[in-house]
């Protein structure tokens, strides 16, 4: 039977976090264990943390469920996506939105070039995000970019309707397994 590992992540999305995740998923390869599960409640957080975590997921040798049991927002989303199995509680949420990045320090003298770069950076977070969401929901990646500038809170039966979710279920750790915490 194949080695499968339960990670529960509580935590908001930071550099720390997806430190922490990312170590923990090596270690747990390393010890031979090729399927994961995901049980993500995070209220989001920083897009590069969370893209990156997505990426390293999709990368490794292994297979992975993702399982909301609780909300499932904003760049938390981008994780959930990683799932080949993707699971949500019954009385769980999603939140689609755009993304929030910039906030520049009171007083701040800003070059044209620089909010240029700025405005850039934006454009190509949101258009990463709406392409790993189109392709796990099989939607066009501008239907998602609407649903992010709209700002959209999903039920669990939405989620499944849009191709987010596959399964709805209350059971979501099998006796006998290994847990590990990120909080």
């Amino acid at each position: 039977m194949e080695q499968k590992t339960i990670i529960r992540f509580m935590s908001g999305v930071d550099e720390q976090s997806a430190r922490n995740f990312i170590n923990i998923v090596e270690n747990e390869l390393k010890n031979g264990v090729r399927l994961f599960r995901v049980l993500i409640s995070s209220p989001g957080g920083y897009v590069d943390p969370g893209i990156s975590i997505f990426n390293y997921l999709k990368g490794i040798p292994a297979n992975i469920e993702t399982v909301n049991f609780g909300s499932v927002d904003s760049i938390s989303t981008i994780i959930f996506c990683a799932g080949t199995k993707r699971i949500s509680v019954p009385n769980a949420r999603f939140i689609i939105h755009d993304i929030f990045r910039i906030t520049p320090p009171q007083s701040v003298n800003l070059s044209e070039i620089q909010l240029e770069e700025w405005l850039n950076s934006l454009r190509i977070d949101r258009r990463n995000i709406a392409k790993i969401i189109a392709e796990t929901t099989k939607k066009k990646v501008e239907e998602i970019e609407d649903l992010m500038r709209k700002g959209k809170v999903l039920n669990p039966v939405e989620a499944q309707e849009i191709g987010l979710v596959n399964e709805i279920s209350q059971n979501i750790i099998q006796e006998g397994l290994k847990i590990i915490s990120i909080n």
